[in-house]
């Protein structure tokens, strides 16, 4: 079995988007060997998530708008966290909502999806540098 971990590194323009970064993942998969195996990707920040839906703008603007009456920014003084001097509880509320991680299937070198499905990096909290983790597990080429 043999293990590869690779660090994406991100930061946004906005304070929420949606970043699709299935190619990024799937050169990671290239640089790793690993054949067939498994795929984590998960963020290493507590208001930003990583997920697998379809790459189509109308359904990202939909997310946007449906964690916002969720989870809204404003007022900041209605979350006790905010208290703290922070102002991103409605964040970490979008992110656990989005979720922390997805494990794909890596079959002869590449992702094995679904049809539609890719993978996003959700800022919730953007505009500073964050990073995402990549941990590719598994098998390559059997000779023999």
């Amino acid at each position: 079995m043999k293990a590869y971990t690779e660090y994406l590194w991100f930061n946004t323009k906005n304070e929420r988007e949606f970043v699709r970064i299935t190619p990024l993942v799937q050169k990671c998969i290239d640089k790793s060997g690993i054949k067939e195996g498994l795929c984590l990707v998960n963020s290493m920040h507590i208001t930003a998530s990583v997920f697998i839906n379809d790459n189509e703008s109308g359904l990202h603007g939909d997310f946007d708008k449906w964690l916002e009456k969720l989870a809204p920014h404003a007022p900041i003084s209605q979350y006790k966290h905010n208290l703290t001097g922070e102002d991103n509880a409605d964040a970490h509320l979008k992110r656990t909502i989005m979720g922390r991680e997805v494990v794909m299937a890596v079959t002869k070198g590449k992702l094995d999806f679904g049809p539609w499905e890719e993978i996003f990096y959700g800022e919730f909290d953007g505009r500073r540098r964050k990073r995402v983790l990549v941990k590719i597990i598994g098998e390559g080429v059997k000779h023999g």
